[in-house]
């Protein structure tokens, strides 16, 4: 399966973009295609930075053309590599990674497809739960329901949740992870997984966190904010009003680094949306439309020291100035 995008580099993900164009050219010759050959067969990281862009690009310029460009260096490529190695084993990939790469534009994984609630880019959902909690699914998240007569019981497999809990005395509500559980205790809070870290603001009451493998506990506060991997808790600061503030579409970054934010923003846009290591800390503060992106990117842009670099419409990437 594809690596995803942000465990590979960012230099790889570009070259391998600037390759995907230059081979769309009708103009590209042998030369070309023997130069991008090489190029992919000489490092793991390039191979899976190619089937990223890959993917990516099905969407906006899809690959069964004319016969010529880069559907035409693809399909001769891997006829002489699937021939070579694996025969129809091989096809059976390329078919798993244009399912993938419709899962990516539909909006959700393919993990997402059998979730009780789940939404796709750009979208969010408002829903009142069976007990009168309120939840609120931000864009391109998924949830599983499971209430019953002893617990109330949400896990989110991906993306970014606010809950606000209504009181049942009999029954505990929590909110799983795969890096721990959350006991609500009477509260409004927002919940975000990205990747093997959990990041949750508490706006009232208060949350307990128990991790998934040491089993780390702690009480989290109404006005805090708290990391959380499966082994352990990191120390607790401020809340950040951009846990909620995109119900009413609009991202607030207080001190924010520029990496967490263009994370955000890319759930709300189609294609690619990366950046080079240098500008991810950068702080930034502001309020920022998730309804028009590109916007977003332009105030950026406007205020910070980096360049908004579009190779394509759908791949944008974010560099120092």
């Amino acid at each position: 399966m594809t690596q995803p995008a942000q465990k590979l580099s960012h230099a790889s993900l570009q070259e391998a973009a600037h390759w995907f164009v230059r081979l769309q050219d009708e103009q590209a010759g042998p030369q070309l295609q023997q130069q991008w050959q090489a190029w992919v067969e000489q490092h793991g990281d390039h191979q899976a930075a190619w089937h990223y862009v890959q993917r990516v690009g099905q969407r906006f310029a899809p690959l069964q053309g004319d016969g010529s460009g880069a559907g035409r260096v693809l399909r001769e490529h891997d006829a002489r590599r699937f021939s070579r190695r694996s025969g129809l084993k091989g096809l059976l990939v390329l078919g798993a990674s244009s399912l993938l790469g419709w899962s990516t534009w539909r909006g959700t994984p393919l993990t997402g497809w059998t979730a009780d609630l789940a939404t796709g880019i750009g979208e969010t959902r408002e829903t009142r739960l069976a007990d009168g909690s309120q939840l609120w699914l931000g864009a391109q998240s998924a949830v599983d329901l499971d209430f019953t007569s002893l617990a109330r019981v949400l896990r989110l497999r991906f993306g970014e949740i606010l809950v606000e809990t209504a009181h049942d005395a009999r029954r505990p509500f929590f909110v799983d992870t795969e890096q721990g559980r959350m006991q609500a205790l009477g509260t409004r809070f927002a919940v975000c997984q990205q990747g093997e870290t959990t990041r949750l603001d508490v706006y009232a009451g208060a949350v307990e966190v128990c991790t998934a493998r040491s089993g780390e506990r702690c009480v989290v506060q109404a006005g805090q904010q708290v990391d959380f991997t499966a082994l352990g808790i990191g120390s607790t600061r401020p809340a950040q009003s951009a846990g909620e503030s995109w119900i009413h579409r609009r991202l607030n970054a207080e001190d924010m680094p520029l990496a967490q934010l263009l994370q955000a923003l890319g759930r709300y846009r189609h294609g690619h949306l990366g950046w080079h290591p240098a500008v991810a800390p950068l702080s930034v503060m502001g309020a920022f439309p998730l309804d028009d992106t590109d916007r977003a990117l332009a105030l950026l842009q406007a205020a910070l020291p980096i360049r908004v670099q579009r190779l394509t419409p759908w791949w944008v990437t974010v560099e120092p100035a």
